[in-house]
């Protein structure tokens, strides 16, 4: 028997996940909108043999401007490429290293959407990937001609929908469609070319799609996020799953979860791989690692870092930044689904001596999803979640770039190949092959053939 691999994917955000990422004297400070930005972690990634990086991305700039002063400030979150540009590129620089983006079912349809994707699959011989997301945020939304998102029920409906639409038109054209015979003059055989005729409340698209399957057979499918809905629609049709979860217990109660949701649509455990955001401060020594992550802190704008505790507090920057929360403090505006967590982090803080810089601090450094240590000390940590079936693996979400990128393919993983958990060399040139799915199934494929025969 195959022993199980662990499954890594790189998040490429930007210039990091750290706010202060752009500050680093080792990061390059327009990267963001670089191409060349982009194909050194990419590399550094391949090298390291890493499953995918995995490009997060939304329609339009997000943060909010409070402080007043802290978008401005909050530089490498602004601009980027768009991500299907983007990941063109760097197929050309890769081999074997997936390319998976986010695109949002809000703001796309779907036949553009799986047009550009199973281009993306073409181009890079089967490494593309479509992380669906319903999207949350009214900046986008008025990008595209309303005022607010629409409301929960009918995001994800609608995603539901689009996500059936795309990869119902990735299987218009069954294996062997494409004769290409010069001599007979049959370019395609019509019999394996479908129609998909979809139509629900949102979305009507007749299909076929014009553009022939690469070789793992359609792009993979990667859903992110913990709602209810959202889980449906990865258990139905998601092959990777980007979930966030801060300890292990809250990972091995997901993969529960994840695996019923599955069996309920009829779907066998090996169909999916779920993959928590880990994220990671990598040192020779355990002081190293320890300096790199206080490095970041110390580049916190004050500004910025007030923004972090601007949803449960409003605007702070009146009060001394080195004093606790006064005693008699109210969060200015609308609490409402807030006004708990905000009670008890003022009541924390003021048990703990807390002041608003340590405070913010703690919340921009992620505190309390980070890790900090030597390449053992992660992998001790990665190895326990891997074993006790928390995980099939994650989605290293590094504080700045390139260097993280490195960190990660010098340190982190020779140390897990020295463990025997994560591989030496690409199993496969797909995507699909490397992360050890089954081969894809065009849903015609069995039904049409087993008429035919029974027909003749």
């Amino acid at each position: 028997m195959t022993k199980k691999m662990m499954r890594l994917g790189l998040s490429m955000r930007g210039l990091g996940y750290h706010p202060a990422a752009w500050r680093h004297p080792d990061v390059p400070v327009n990267g963001a909108s670089e191409i060349e930005h982009y194909h050194t972690v990419a590399r550094h990634a391949e090298r390291g043999k890493i499953d995918m990086i995995f490009f997060a991305d939304g329609a339009g700039v997000r943060a909010k401007d409070t402080p007043k002063g802290s978008l401005a400030r909050l530089g490498q979150y602004i601009t980027d490429i768009e991500p299907t540009v983007l990941l063109a590129s760097i197929s050309a620089v890769t081999t074997h290293l997936g390319l998976v983006t986010t695109a949002s079912t809000a703001y796309n349809e779907p036949y553009n959407l799986a047009r550009r994707f199973a281009g993306l699959d073409l181009m890079s011989h089967g490494r593309a990937g479509w992380n669906i997301v319903a999207s949350w945020s009214n900046e986008e939304a008025k990008n595209f001609g309303l005022e607010q998102v629409r409301d929960y029920g009918e995001r994800y409906e609608r995603a539901a929908e689009c996500a059936e639409a795309v990869t119902g038109l990735w299987d218009s054209w069954e294996d062997g469609a494409f004769v290409l015979d010069k001599e007979s003059g049959i370019f395609f055989d019509e019999s394996r070319m479908h129609r998909l005729n979809f139509e629900g409340k949102h979305f009507k698209v007749r299909g076929p799609l014009n553009a022939r399957p690469s070789e793992q057979g359609r792009p993979i499918v990667v859903q992110a996020g913990n709602s209810p809905a959202g889980r449906d629609i990865g258990a139905k049709l998601a092959e990777v799953i980007y979930t966030a979860s801060n300890t292990i217990e809250d990972a091995l109660t997901y993969y529960a979860d994840m695996r019923e949701r599955l069996a309920k649509f009829g779907r066998p455990p090996d169909a999916l791989r779920v993959m928590p955001g880990f994220r990671t401060y990598i040192g020779r020594t355990r002081e190293e690692a320890q300096e790199k992550f206080e490095m970041l802190q110390d580049l916190i704008d004050p500004v910025v870092g007030l923004s972090f505790l601007a949803d449960t507090f409003g605007d702070l920057s009146g009060l001394p930044l080195d004093e606790p929360i006064p005693a008699d403090f109210k969060p200015a505006g609308d609490r409402e689904g807030i006004s708990g967590w905000a009670d008890r982090l003022i009541a924390r803080s003021r048990q703990d001596g807390k002041t608003i810089r340590e405070l913010y601090l703690e919340q921009a450094g992620q505190a309390s999803s980070n890790y900090i240590g030597t390449a053992a000390d992660i992998a001790d940590i990665m190895e326990d979640w891997f074993h006790k079936e928390a995980c099939d693996g994650f989605n290293l979400t590094v504080p700045h770039l390139p260097g993280g990128a490195a960190d990660v393919s010098d340190l982190l993983v020779p140390e897990l190949q020295r463990r025997g958990l994560f591989r030496t060399e690409y199993e496969g040139r797909t995507l699909r092959e490397n992360l050890g799915l089954p081969p894809h199934r065009n849903r015609y494929t069995g039904a049409d053939r087993v008429r035919e025969a029974s027909i003749a």
